[in-house]
């Protein structure tokens, strides 16, 4: 504290309030949307495009199941990865923030590979026959949408199901999907089809795993406002 010659004390300065990140994502999300356009710079360097590891739904009558995990690693393009890269980084990051820790990285994980592989398995349900091979991890991360459903506007805590948050913000996202189904117009699926069944199907996995992923793994980020 100084002292002024008069005698008198100058108050203490305020210390200015510490900055804000402008990048404070934690780093699981991260990586996993890192990994989606490094590992299609090597799928598109390789002689096959790795086709070998797609799914068609008629493999399911060939006992090939490891496609339903596989093909997750695969994508249609560039614009294809980048943009679920993107999607996995903006809804992950709620996500991975209630579930942290050893177990809650095993936890995100479990629900990001789950929803992708019963996103591949619902598609493959409505299109049993099919012998068009899928690629891409969008069930993957329409399960992070729909946890991170879920997540927003709940101060750290999942949000019932039954909440009127919850429902208006899935019905939304279901009518989008369904639109850009039928009318089959997405960037960076030039002359492919999109499986927006695999993407409604990895929606209600992500959505109703969070429930208890988040009871059994869940904890509250500090830094977030837990008032209803």
């Amino acid at each position: 504290m100084a002292m002024e010659s008069n005698g008198r004390f100058d108050p203490p300065e305020h210390s200015p309030p510490p900055r804000e990140r402008i990048f404070n994502a934690p780093l699981l999300p991260v990586l996993v949307a890192v990994s989606m356009p490094v590992l299609y710079l090597a799928q598109s360097r390789s002689p096959d495009g790795w086709i070998h590891m797609a799914f068609a739904p008629i493999d399911l009558d060939h006992g090939r199941w490891s496609g339903l995990f596989t093909s997750m690693l695969l994508h249609g393009g560039w614009t294809h990865a980048l943009m679920n890269a993107v999607g996995a980084l903006a809804f992950g990051t709620p996500v991975a923030r209630l579930l942290r820790g050893p177990s809650g990285v095993a936890a995100f994980l479990a629900l990001y590979i789950v929803s992708g592989a019963i996103g591949a398995l619902g598609y493959a349900l409505v299109h049993l026959d099919s012998a068009v091979p899928m690629v891409g991890a969008s069930g993957a991360v329409f399960g992070l949408i729909g946890a991170a459903t879920r997540l927003m506007g709940g101060g750290g805590r999942v949000l019932a199901l039954t909440d009127r948050r919850v429902i208006m913000t899935a019905a939304a996202w279901m009518a989008v999907n369904a639109v850009t189904g039928l009318i089959g117009f997405a960037p960076g699926v030039e002359g492919a089809r999109i499986a927006w069944e695999a993407h409604a199907f990895g929606f209600l996995a992500g959505i109703l795993l969070i429930g208890p992923l988040g009871r059994l793994f869940g904890q509250a980020d500090p830094g977030l406002d837990r008032r209803i």
